[in-house]
């Protein structure tokens, strides 16, 4: 059933609501309160007195007060960035293994798109060689040569090779 353009917008702020006033992991923080420098009001209470509502003015004052510490608050959230940055980085690198050829390797080339035969469906080869490592160009770079010892024109990356086993 189809809303209509009433409940849609209803639907979407709400939505946008509850992705502001979240905590996220990375900061610590909700977005609202770095923008601001205060936590939302809930809309219930906009409507329902509560003591926030009715100290209106010491709430007020201590919104200044919050304001000096909102760029320390902001600061405290981009350490907590870097530090979770930091916790995903060493968890990304400690799954990586590095291939490390030598020259006179035997590998193997992935086969791209723009490489691959034009009929060639889901069944089609995905490596082609066997080719030799010629050169370490370095940073996980070679360049290959065929088994003919003609030279292929670039380098390829370590990611896009495969050792090749006679």
């Amino acid at each position: 059933m189809p809303l209509d353009a009433s409940h849609k917008f209803l639907t979407t702020s709400t939505c946008v609501w509850a992705n502001r006033t979240t905590p996220r992991a990375s900061t610590g923080q909700t977005p609202y309160s770095l923008v601001y420098g205060c936590e939302a009001v809930l809309p219930i209470e906009a409507q329902v007195p509560i003591a926030r509502n009715r100290t209106f003015d010491q709430n007020a004052i201590n919104l200044s007060y919050d304001l000096d510490a909102l760029e320390e608050l902001r600061e405290k959230a981009l350490r907590t960035m870097a530090a979770q940055k930091g916790i995903v980085e060493r968890h990304f690198n400690k799954k990586i293994k590095a291939k490390i050829f030598q020259v006179g390797d035997y590998v193997l080339r992935h086969v791209f798109q723009n490489t691959q035969e034009s009929n060639a469906g889901k069944l089609s080869i995905k490596w082609e060689g066997p080719y030799i490592i010629s050169k370490v160009v370095g940073n996980g770079a070679y360049r290959l040569t065929t088994m003919e010892g003609m030279e292929i024109p670039r380098s390829w990356n370590a990611h896009h090779l495969k050792r090749y086993y006679f």
